[in-house]
């Protein structure tokens, strides 16, 4: 499944297999079907979600708010290659947090390549940042990533726990990144660009803005009284659809596509696959691995796992094998697997979806990624950041309590 999720040969989604790959083990019994419907009606909630998500971020974009994003960006780094990255790496992360990673990667990374060529800066420092925020800079919200919002329903901590526990770690991690970044392409960073041309600047996303914002708001609200958030992002998505539907640069067709049903399809089949897989052997294999202390050794080993784990089977089936492992040491535990999954996957391709959707947008503007690039810089970035992020994660369970 995942081999085939990574190629993607005649451009097939990655349902075509997982579906099928879901059918025969449960026909075969290697999960009995009460068994896999639990797991479909667990991966329900989180799959509402990021359909919403999903549509809610394609909205924003008919709104103009990521145009508005790289024009705020290119006039912020007045042709300074290093100042545009910071540009970038704040820009990422926050539309990482709060529109979840696939925004950043399927809208936010041709809006990087455009500005980049409208600075005249070489692009590849920051179309780079964009993969590794989209990772990285997910940390931070129960609702940035399919990942969070499992590690949520596990931690048993409420939105604003979550969030606050989360914060410096969140920050501490895009900070080691930046630093890495810095270094790493010091010779791209160094070009000098010429000055940038004037243009009109797009009409500010008002609406879009004040949407995001109350939707934020929503999720804060709706978990004080249970309520999941994939209704308040489907709240938000349909008023931002009510304006932008009758001809502001979309159609039904285009926010149908925008929720990626076949995907969607794909992360249920995958639930129930590695329900199989966790069930005949895989568990057992993993309970001795995961350290059962909640002490900051007992921390780095489960994020170090998780890490692990992500890159070599991806780290969305990654979190659902580790959380029912770590869940008994704790809420600090399940921020642990979570740093390791989300941090992790900046070491190779297939560590994440989200890396897997960033390189076909890097081929679709003519940009290969260079395999040891790309290996190198995760070796340099994913050990500091993750043992910085953990360090962090501890201190900020000694201050607030988990």
């Amino acid at each position: 499944m995942l081999a085939f999720a990574v190629m993607r040969p005649w451009g097939w989604a990655e349902a075509v297999v997982a579906v099928p790959a879901a059918a025969v083990l449960i026909g075969t019994g290697a999960v009995p079907v009460h068994q896999a419907a639990a797991e479909t009606a667990r991966l329900g909630p989180v799959v509402g979600f990021l359909a919403a998500v999903l549509v809610l971020a394609h909205l924003c974009d008919a709104e103009g708010l990521f145009r508005a994003c790289g024009d705020w960006m290119a006039r912020a780094a007045a042709a300074k290659p290093r100042r545009l990255l910071v540009q970038v790496f704040v820009t990422a992360a926050l539309i990482t947090a709060v529109l979840s990673l696939d925004a950043t990667v399927v809208l936010l990374t041709p809006v990087v390549f455009a500005t980049a060529a409208r600075v005249g800066v070489r692009p590849k420092p920051h179309v780079y940042a964009c993969t590794h925020l989209s990772n990285t800079g997910s940390l931070l919200l129960p609702v940035s990533n399919l990942t969070n919002l499992l590690a949520y329903a596990a931690s048993g901590l409420s939105f604003t726990r979550f969030a606050a526990l989360m914060g410096l770690p969140w920050l501490v991690a895009i900070a080691t990144e930046y630093a890495v970044f810095r270094r790493f392409f010091a010779t791209d960073l160094g070009a000098g660009a010429p000055p940038p041309g004037a243009g009109q600047p797009p009409e500010r996303p008002v609406f879009a803005l004040a949407t995001v914002a109350g939707t934020l708001i929503g999720f804060v609200v709706a978990s004080a009284f249970g309520v999941p958030p994939a209704w308040v992002a489907a709240a938000g998505a349909l008023v931002l659809a009510a304006r932008a539907l009758p001809g502001r640069g979309t159609s039904p067709l285009a926010v149908v596509r925008a929720a990626a049903l076949p995907f969607l399809l794909f992360v249920l089949a995958l639930g129930v696959v590695v329900r199989a897989v966790v069930d005949n052997g895989l568990a057992r294999a993993l309970d001795d691995l995961i350290p059962s202390g909640a002490g900051l050794l007992g921390l780095l080993g489960t994020a170090a796992v998780a890490a692990v784990l992500a890159n070599v089977i991806n780290n969305l089936p990654a979190v659902l094998v580790l959380l029912p492992l770590a869940a008994p040491a704790g809420s600090g535990a399940v921020l642990a697997v979570l740093l390791g999954v989300n941090i992790g996957p900046n070491l190779t391709y297939a560590g994440s979806l989200a890396t897997l959707l960033w390189r076909r947008v890097m081929r679709a503007h003519r940009t290969e990624v260079d395999l040891g690039e790309f290996t190198r810089l995760g070796l340099l970035t994913v050990p500091a950041s993750l043992v910085l992020a953990v360090v962090a994660l501890w201190v900020s369970l000694r201050v607030i309590g988990g």
